[in-house]
Order: C-alpha cells, then sequence, then structure tokens
C-alpha cells in the first residue's frame, strides 16, 4: 500500500514536471522568434509579448492588456501543458495524469477569476533575493519580466537549470574587484565576451579596509559586484574578510531602493573545509577566509541581496600552481552561476561540495546582517 503511493506520487510528480518543461520551451521559442526573419514567427512572438506589456519590466501589472493576457499567454500555457500531461496516458496509468490534469485545470479557474493574477503575476515594488532554485517562486518569476530573454522556467526550474538561462549576463553591468589578478582577470574577460559590461576595481587604489567612499560612484552604477581580490600571507585579514564584508554591506545598502537586489559574486576557497591543516603559512590565511565564510552565510540567507558563493579548488595565480587554471575556474563558477546556483562548487577533490553542508547549516549566526566594523 505505502509503495503504491509512493509510486503514483513520482509518477504524478514526473507527468507535472515534464509537461511543465514543455510549456517553458515554449516559452523560450517564442522569445526567439522575436528575431525571426519570418513574419509568422515574429508574429507569434509578439503574441506573446502581450504577456509583459500585462506586468512591464517595471513589475506593474497594466489591467489594459488583461483580456488579451488571457488569450495570448495563459490558455496557451494551458493547452500547452495540458497536451504534455495528455500525453503520459500512453505510458502511465491514468490516475496520475487526470490528477495533474485537474491540478492544471483548477489553476486556470483561479486564474480566469482573477484575471491573469497569480502568486507570480503580482506588482511588485521590490523583488527579494531569496529565490528558488528547484522550484519556481515569485521573485525567481519576477526576474523574466525584468530580464525577459532568461529565467523562462515556469513552476518546477527544470529548463533554466538544463539550458543555463537561469542568469542574466548580456547588457549588465558588472564591477570586478582583483581583475589584475589570475581569477578575476579571467572573469572580467569571459563576461565581457558573453556580452557584460565591465568595470573594475583595484584594493589599494579604489579602497581600503574600511575606505569605500572611493567606490561609490561605481558601485552605483554596478548591477553585479564580484570580489575577486585576495591575499595569502600579506594583510590577508583585510583583504579576505574585512573589505569583502564592507564593500557587500555598502552595495547592498546602496542597493535598497533598487527594483531588483544587488547581487554579489564573492570568492571563496576550500580552506573554509579543511583549514590550515596545521600548515604556518595557511593560519592567517585560513582564518581569514573562514570569517568571511561565517558572514557571508548570512548574506546567502538575506533576502537584501543576491548572494554567490563560488569555492574553488586551488587554481594557478600568482599565490602559486593549482588544480585547474583561473580561466577553468572561471567557466566552472559561470556553468553554475547560469543555472541559478547560489553556493557555487568548482572543484576537482569534491572538498567544496563537503564544504556546502558547513557553510549552509552553519549555527549561531543571526539572520539580520550586521554593519561593518
Amino acid at each position: 500500500m505505502i509503495w503504491d503511493i509512493i509510486v503514483f506520487a513520482l509518477q504524478t510528480a514526473l507527468v507535472f514536471i515534464v509537461s511543465t518543461a514543455l510549456f517553458d520551451a515554449l516559452h523560450w521559442t517564442l522569445h526567439k522568434w522575436e528575431g525571426s526573419r519570418f513574419k509568422l514567427l515574429r508574429t507569434f512572438s509578439s503574441w506573446h509579448w502581450v504577456h509583459h506589456k500585462f506586468l512591464g519590466l517595471d513589475m506593474q501589472i497594466n489591467p489594459a492588456y488583461a483580456k488579451q493576457n488571457i488569450w495570448f499567454h495563459i490558455l496557451p500555457e494551458y493547452l500547452t501543458g495540458m497536451a504534455g500531461t495528455l500525453i503520459f496516458l500512453v505510458v502511465l496509468p491514468w490516475p496520475p495524469v487526470a490528477l495533474v490534469a485537474a491540478i492544471r485545470t483548477v489553476m486556470l479557474a483561479m486564474t480566469l477569476k482573477e484575471e491573469g493574477l497569480d502568486y507570480n503575476h503580482m506588482s511588485m515594488d521590490r523583488v527579494g533575493g531569496q529565490q528558488g532554485l528547484l522550484w519556481v517562486d515569485n521573485n525567481y518569476h519576477a526576474m523574466h519580466h525584468v530580464y525577459p530573454h532568461n529565467f523562462f522556467s515556469s513552476f518546477t526550474n527544470v529548463f533554466d537549470l538544463v539550458f543555463g538561462t537561469g542568469c542574466q549576463i548580456e547588457g549588465r553591468h558588472f564591477l570586478v574587484t582583483g581583475a589584475s589578478g589570475a581569477f578575476g582577470s579571467a572573469m572580467a574577460a569571459k563576461l565581457e565576451k558573453l556580452g557584460g559590461m565591465v568595470e573594475t576595481a583595484k584594493s589599494g587604489v579604489d579602497f581600503t579596509a574600511g575606505n569605500y567612499d572611493g567606490m561609490r560612484d561605481k558601485l552605483a552604477r554596478a548591477d553585479v559586484l564580484i570580489l575577486a581580490h585576495g591575499a595569502k600571507s600579506d594583510d590577508c585579514w583585510n583583504a579576505n574578510f574585512v573589505t569583502f564584508r564592507g564593500l557587500t554591506d555598502l552595495f547592498t545598502e546602496m542597493g535598497k531602493t533598487r527594483l531588483t537586489p544587488p547581487e554579489v559574486w564573492a570568492l571563496g576557497s576550500e580552506v573554509e573545509f579543511h583549514g590550515d591543516m596545521g600548515l604556518e603559512e595557511l593560519k592567517a590565511y585560513s582564518a581569514s577566509k573562514r570569517a568571511f565564510a561565517s558572514v557571508a552565510g548570512r548574506y546567502y540567507r538575506s533576502d537584501a541581496l543576491i548572494y554567490r558563493h563560488i569555492v574553488p579548488s586551488s587554481f594557478t595565480s600568482a599565490m602559486g600552481k593549482g588544480a585547474m587554471s583561473a580561466a577553468t575556474a572561471v567557466n566552472i563558477s559561470l556553468f553554475f552561476i547560469r543555472r541559478s546556483f547560489k553556493y557555487v562548487p568548482v572543484t576537482f577533490t569534491g572538498l567544496a561540495l563537503l564544504n556546502y553542508f558547513r557553510f549552509r547549516f552553519q549555527k549561531g549566526q543571526p539572520d539580520q546582517l550586521e554593519p561593518a566594523e
């Protein structure tokens, strides 16, 4: 009996997830057809753009498009989802298929009753930084309305996870610290290649520990702050902890009035997991990296920003030879980031994967961000 219930639940989940992904694929296709050389395909795409007029780039509902949104978006979504659901009758028994069909029909009725409004489609004054990875929540879907050429997943996040459409890079402004170093320079070059607009900042020139006034103009222009500077020995506490925390806090404070939350990508290390291993030359470096990881856990849980923690295995840099090149570390990082990952393991050893549990479930850390000293 219990096994039958488990099988039924798994079959139902499979039907819902796959049929949802089919609509998400159609959704992506409609956006791609915007630039088609065929007028008919551009027409189909324009019908879908009615949905983006109904809930615009400013995340405000425009009631004038309510009826058109129903005809050109809500009903096609329902029919596509139902077609993807009913096709499972070929391979599965009818009860799980019927349940998913009933769920979709109830969802349609509720949405029609509210004239197109639902949990993922309502006016928002500010998009929150806490966004789903496996399941799409309202903050995640809002990013699609702000950045219509990414974030295509609608209920389950299968499509964006598979195709890497869970982060906007083209056209966004990136501010990279440590851009003269191996990882920072490789990241800046890759982002520019992908259509990002990159500006750089240098530790000791644009900012020092406790003095970030020279960064305000650059931070005001940035959508994403990438913290890639650091040190292994000399003044590593200020380089790896104080400035990381100070710049993140300032960027977060400055971004309070933005529609979308400020986004920070910070470079961590597997030393967060294994510590100094009794090596004198790693003691200060390990302490500084672990200290910031403790603070970063609060950023990770905060709704005030989107925080991504990049944890690589050692890579070749001025600090020494590593298990991979900086370019490889950047490519792996962006593979995960473009799939909406906030904890980004860049590892050959597997230690970054183990470190996730230490990072994610740190005890004794308050939920509220504290101001930097």
